[in-house]
C-alpha cells in the first residue's frame, strides 16, 4: 500500500498495524483506508480485535509498530499535545453511551463545548439546539439518561458525539442492548447524520448483515488482521471461506488458532 499520505482520498490509512497483548497478537499487520464522506463498518468474530482497532484509531492506544495517516499526518509517534489536536477531528460514541446519570441531556451534550471551547452560554444552547433536533431529541433537554429508553439514550450519546462538528466520527457497537427495531432507527440515524454533517464514519458493529444496509465499505477482521475489505457489493459477492462462515454464525467466539486456544 504503498500511496500518497493521504490515502488517495482516504480520511484514514492504516499500515501493517501491530499490537501485542502479553502473549496475545491482537493486531497482525491491520491495513485499511478509510474513504472521505463514507461509512466504514468493520465486523468480525468476538475477540478478532475490531474495538482494539477502534481504540487504535482514536489515539486511545499506541501500536507495537505500523502507522496510521488521518488526514495525511502520521499520528503514531505524535506527542500527547499533537494527538490531542487530532484528536478535535473525532467525536466518539462509545458502546455503553458512556452519559452521565447526575446530568440532563442538555447538560450531557453541552460538556465537551462547556469543557473544551470558549464558546458563550448562547453559543451553547443554540448549538446544543440544532445538534439535538438534527438526532430527533427536540424537547428533551431536561430528561436525565434513567427516564430515557436504550434507543433516547442512544440518540443522545450521538448528539454529544456530534456536538464539536467533527469530521470524523467513531462508533463501537452503537446498537449494543436495543432491539431489532430500535436498530434498524439508530443506523438509520448514524446515515442521516453521516450525510448531514458530510462525515466520514467508522463503525465497529455486531449487526450483520443488518448494518450492511447503511453502509458503504465493510472490512472483515479475521485473526487479527483485515482479511476482507470492499464496498458493501463487492464483500457480499466474495468467496471467501471464513466470510461466508462468520455470516452464517459458524465462525468461533474467540477468533484464534486452535494451537493458540490449547496453549492457555
Amino acid at each position: 500500500m504503498n500511496r500518497n499520505s493521504d490515502g488517495d482520498g482516504a480520511a484514514i490509512v492504516v499500515q501493517e498495524l501491530r499490537r501485542r497483548f502479553g502473549r496475545q497478537q491482537v493486531l497482525d499487520g491491520v491495513n485499511l483506508e478509510c474513504p472521505r464522506g463514507q461509512i466504514t463498518t468493520i465486523v468480525g468474530p468476538s475477540g478478532c480485535g475490531k474495538t482494539v482497532l477502534l481504540k487504535h484509531l482514536n489515539l486511545l492506544l499506541r501500536p507495537d509498530s505500523g502507522t496510521i495517516v488521518i488526514d495525511g499526518v502520521e499520528v503514531t509517534a505524535l506527542g500527547w499535545r499533537a494527538q490531542n489536536r487530532i484528536r478535535e477531528k473525532f467525536g466518539m460514541l462509545f458502546q455503553a453511551g458512556a452519559l452521565f446519570d447526575s446530568m440532563s441531556v442538555f447538560d450531557n451534550v453541552a460538556f465537551p463545548l462547556v469543557e473544551l471551547t470558549n464558546m458563550n452560554r448562547e453559543e451553547i444552547a443554540a448549538r446544543v439546539e440544532e445538534t439535538l433536533e438534527a438526532v430527533g431529541l427536540r424537547g428533551m433537554e431536561g430528561k436525565y439518561p434513567s427516564e430515557m429508553s436504550g434507543g433516547m439514550q442512544k440518540r443522545a450519546a450521538l448528539a454529544r458525539a456530534m456536538i464539536r462538528r467533527p469530521k470524523i466520527l467513531m462508533l463501537d457497537e452503537p446498537t449494543t442492548g436495543l432491539d431489532p427495531t430500535r436498530t434498524h432507527q439508530i443506523h438509520g440515524l448514524v446515515r442521516k447524520t453521516q450525510q448531514q454533517f458530510d462525515l466520514t464514519a467508522v463503525m465497529v458493529s455486531h449487526d450483520v448483515p443488518a448494518v450492511f444496509e447503511f453502509s458503504d465499505r465493510i472490512a472483515f477482521m479475521h485473526q487479527g488482521k483485515i482479511a476482507l475489505n470492499g464496498t458493501v457489493a463487492e464483500v457480499m459477492a466474495s468467496k471467501h471461506e471464513n466470510f461466508t462462515m462468520f455470516l452464517q454464525g459458524r465462525a468461533s467466539g474467540i477468533d484464534e488458532p486452535p494451537a493458540a486456544a490449547a496453549a492457555r
